[in-house]
């Protein structure tokens, strides 16, 4: 995370930073304009043209965010653009995302000394251009089951945005709010930065560390402590699930106690409740990776693919291969 309190001297006060969007077809438009607005911001509040942008799609034509909104090109991929910064900003399913002539530009970008970024799941596609390595970064909660069965030797953190040297990470939603504080602030100093910041109406500044999600007491509306420790752990064991007994152990009581207070808070048992984390894990990693039936349910904590597969149809009504036609059908990458 970079220091704040340190300013980067401008190298042309007449030579506004040009920074390049490059928009996967169904970015997420969230992150997209979270990125760009203290862009505006900043210039309109220093009363100085500090930032200028351009707009990158894959062939040059308008490109669509995950809603429909699409945004108009400025220049297609392999284009010679004098950046500064590039930011990838991806949605939907990068796993699918295999555009080759992308990820050469993007090599070529990095080598001429352009800062790279990734908003979202636009990290994804960087560590396919092989330009992560050696780097600490971040990316949305949702790709990192999938992230980490293709990657699993990187240096991926759960982190809300990572500045590594001349990369630059973030979750996606609202975050970069949060990254481009510590870049303007790096680059223009911290008043700027916490102009833009209170003109976004941020109260708090999150650092780059924080968590992406929402505690498990808030997120699932429970109090009671030892079971949110239980909780937590079956969410980190999702390969190789806990017996029962050892989570007992973990919150202190007795397992008939235990299951008590998961139908008391959770309407379900406790194994109804891991097997259905294990069963949502499983299907992000059928939408999100090309790994097997059989690889998918070993992931998962299943000893055989007709258990998956009869649990799997029983919990979503239909059976995992079904998953995996689904999404690939709306594929256009």
């Amino acid at each position: 995370m970079l220091d704040s309190d340190t300013r980067l001297p401008d190298s042309d006060d007449s030579a506004p930073t040009h920074v390049g969007f490059l928009l996967i077809p169904d970015f997420a438009l969230l992150p997209y304009a979270s990125a760009i607005e203290p862009l505006r911001a900043a210039n309109r509040l220093s009363g100085r043209a500090l930032y200028r942008w351009s707009h990158v799609s894959i062939d040059g034509a308008a490109a669509p965010a995950s809603n429909g909104v699409a945004i108009a090109a400025d220049a297609s991929v392999g284009a010679e653009l004098r950046l500064d910064y590039l930011f990838v900003c991806a949605g939907g399913n990068p796993a699918l995302f295999h555009h080759q002539p992308t990820f050469a530009w993007l090599r070529q970008l990095a080598r001429r000394g352009v800062r790279i970024g990734g908003v979202s799941g636009g990290p994804y596609l960087l560590a396919r251009a092989n330009l992560l390595s050696g780097y600490r970064f971040t990316l949305h909660w949702e790709h990192a089951p999938a992230f980490l069965e293709e990657y699993p030797d990187l240096d991926l953190r759960r982190s809300l945005y990572e500045i590594d040297r001349d990369r630059l990470t973030c979750s996606g939603g609202t975050a970069p709010l949060d990254m481009l504080h510590g870049v303007i602030a790096r680059e223009h100093g911290s008043e700027l930065a916490l102009a833009v910041s209170e003109w976004f109406l941020q109260t708090h500044v999150r650092e780059g560390a924080g968590p992406q999600r929402m505690p498990l007491r808030e997120r699932l509306g429970i109090a009671h402590a030892p079971l949110l420790r239980v909780i937590a752990r079956m969410e980190q064991t999702i390969e190789t699930p806990e017996p029962r007994e050892e989570l007992a152990r973990l919150a202190n009581v007795s397992l008939r106690q235990l299951e008590r207070l998961f139908r008391q808070h959770l309407g379900r048992s406790l194994g109804e409740h891991y097997l259905a984390l294990r069963l949502d894990r499983a299907r992000d990693l059928l939408r999100q990776t090309s790994l097997s039936i059989l690889e998918t349910a070993l992931a998962c904590g299943f000893a055989s693919a007709s258990h998956f597969s009869r649990s799997y149809r029983e919990r979503f009504g239909h059976p995992p291969r079904a998953e995996r036609l689904q999404e690939a059908r709306p594929a256009r990458r």
